[in-house]
């Protein structure tokens, strides 16, 4: 115990001494660097105009309170009573028994669970303010919400003080270590631990699908992955995953690995590995990574397997990279993509979901704030974001886990992957957030100009799968949809069951979750429309999509392998630009 505190007291001591320098260096920090506070000033103003109402309010949260401690009273007394509420179905912040049995535990969460829904139904309810102001006010008063909740402190969370009693306050002392040591990781800046960090190895059991890196330039790697069959479908496939996160998401284990699925199935599997961008790269354009991306790919790949044709995988933002880039080899002729796969991707940003909360001029403006001083946004801050949008389950969970309880965080693939974020250089993603996110510009013909060709989404011509997430919270299946009307020729509109991540990670071998087809000639106007003459299918989709691309895959020709073809092999997949981390 001696030695704990001792060691606490060391560390405590060079984060407060390296918190100095750096607040010498940079300077006092904004208090409101999300520039909150006037939305919120604006929102109260438009809330206290009518007081009749806000009056009203108050009074049914009272008698909501008078009827629980009725019903408190009555189960004190020894009579079985009904819960006045009860957490929504998948809250696991009330999981414990003693949430339900005891009674101090269980009135302490049904007056946070009657609090909460009192007010956000009350901000919902105010008039006069407007759509934008009012999904930006409710998101934040969520976040306010969940990190008010009775489960993130020690001594009304029955879990805590039960292990608190335990261990004679270990699982305190613990945590507050665990804490000092996400402060350490983050340099000053808390970086919660979602799972045991030292678990995994890049390349060594995550990202173990073998192969070769063929291609490099200062902004990819390019992949070429060893075939697991004898002959090969003659149309090569190439991948474009996000960059804002790493592509293995799509090799996390042999298990769930599309990577090495597709390869079963009969394709030549090439993937861009983006970099993850330092000083060096600050001055990035989106126009970049379209050129050294997917167009440098393109090049490559005729290199290595002598194919004129290839078909396409875009993920997320990987996908609206994808239809920039078909577009634009549309306008120029280039007809060298026979066929697209959108994995939950965007290109009418009209419904982003709540990410379009953090999408105003006053955010935008601090957000561009904040990557001039380095020339990137860390990946970090994006992470924060994401996380926020799940903030129970990716944050405050982990707080009770890590500093409250004292246990150190289960090791999880997946939860890895998300901790290993990339860079995004300063105009590259103001371009993006600005263009496709606030302005919308690239869903209007020639709304945007890239390399002198004005971008049209009409003119692409090629079939089309599009993949979205039932559940998905960061690219809405209601917005992928948009694109079934845009994009000119045939589309094959998929709806996954789950996620943005388990809707496309879902091997058949697993068996889970279901997937929707509509096999109408045409695809209706709305995503409700579609639902309603589509059909269900239990488990997985990568049939119905290895069905649907197999056949615009040409004839089988024998199997390609890495690095004997027109180019070399450069080192072993996964590469080394994927291993580049931001924060161990």
């Amino acid at each position: 115990m001696k030695d704990a505190f001792k060691d606490i007291a060391e560390r405590s001591q060079k984060l407060l001494e390296d918190f100095a320098e750096k607040y010498k260096a940079d300077g006092p920090q904004p208090a409101d660097p999300l520039r909150l506070t006037q939305t919120f000033m604006d929102f109260t103003a438009k809330m206290l105009a009518d007081p009749n109402r806000l009056l009203q309010a108050q009074m049914e949260l009272w008698q909501q309170y008078m009827n629980l401690w009725q019903v408190t009273a009555q189960r004190m007394m020894g009579q079985k009573v009904e819960p006045v509420v009860e957490p929504t179905k998948g809250d696991k912040r009330f999981n414990d028994p003693a949430w339900k049995d005891e009674v101090v535990f269980d009135y302490l969460k049904q007056s946070y669970l009657l609090t909460a829904r009192w007010l956000q139904h009350t901000v919902k309810e105010v008039e006069g303010v407007d759509d934008k102001t009012a999904k930006k006010v409710d998101f934040y008063t969520r976040q306010f919400i969940d990190a008010m909740s009775p489960s993130n402190f020690a001594m009304t969370n029955p879990q805590v003080v039960k292990a608190t009693v335990e261990s004679k306050g270990e699982n305190l002392l613990k945590g507050l270590q665990n804490l000092l040591t996400d402060l350490e990781r983050g340099k000053g800046t808390l970086a919660i631990r979602q799972t045991d960090m030292k678990a995994f190895k890049v390349g060594g059991n995550v990202a173990t699908s073998p192969g070769k890196v063929v291609y490099q330039n200062k902004v990819m790697q390019l992949l070429q992955y060893t075939p697991t069959t004898e002959q090969v479908y003659q149309m090569p496939l190439l991948i474009v995953p996000p960059w804002i996160n790493k592509f293995y998401i799509l090799d996390l284990k042999p298990e769930n690995s599309f990577i090495k699925w597709a390869t079963e199935q009969g394709y030549t599997v090439f993937v861009i590995s983006w970099v993850n961008p330092d000083e060096q790269l600050t001055s990035l354009v989106f126009e970049d990574y379209m050129k050294l991306g997917p167009l440098a790919a393109l090049d490559a790949i005729k290199q290595a397997t002598g194919a004129e044709k290839v078909s396409a995988i875009g993920y997320c933002i990987g996908g609206t990279l994808m239809a920039t880039t078909l577009a634009y080899m549309a306008a120029r002729g280039d007809d060298r993509i026979a066929a697209c796969t959108f994995f939950t991707a965007q290109v009418d940003f009209t419904e982003p979901g709540e990410l379009g909360v953090f999408i105003d001029e006053d955010q935008l403006a601090s957000v561009e704030e904040m990557m001039s001083k380095k020339g990137y946004l860390e990946g970090a801050e994006m992470a924060t974001t994401f996380n926020m949008l799940r903030a129970n389950d990716l944050i405050w969970s982990f707080v009770v886990n890590n500093y409250l309880m004292g246990k150190d965080p289960f090791p999880f693939d997946l939860l890895f992957w998300n901790a290993d974020a990339t860079r995004m250089p300063a105009a590259m993603h103001s371009y993006y957030l600005r263009n496709m996110y606030q302005k919308n510009l690239l869903v209007k013909p020639g709304g945007l100009t890239i390399d002198n060709v004005p971008i049209d989404l009409r003119k692409i011509s090629i079939p089309v799968y599009l993949q979205a997430g039932k559940e998905d919270h960061i690219a809405p299946a209601k917005s992928v949809y948009k694109a079934t009307q845009i994009f000119g020729g045939p589309v094959r509109f998929m709806l996954a069951g789950s996620g943005h991540i388990a809707g496309v990670v879902n091997p058949p071998r697993n068996k889970k979750y279901q997937h929707w087809l509509n096999e109408t000639a045409k695809n209706p106007p709305t995503l409700d429309e579609w639902r309603a003459g589509a059909q269900e299918f239990p488990g997985s989709w990568w049939h119905d999509w290895d069905k649907w691309l197999s056949a615009k895959s040409g004839p089988k020709v024998p199997a390609r392998v890495p690095g004997q073809g027109g180019l070399p092999a450069i080192e072993d997949a996964p590469g080394s630009y994927v291993k580049v981390r931001t924060i161990d």
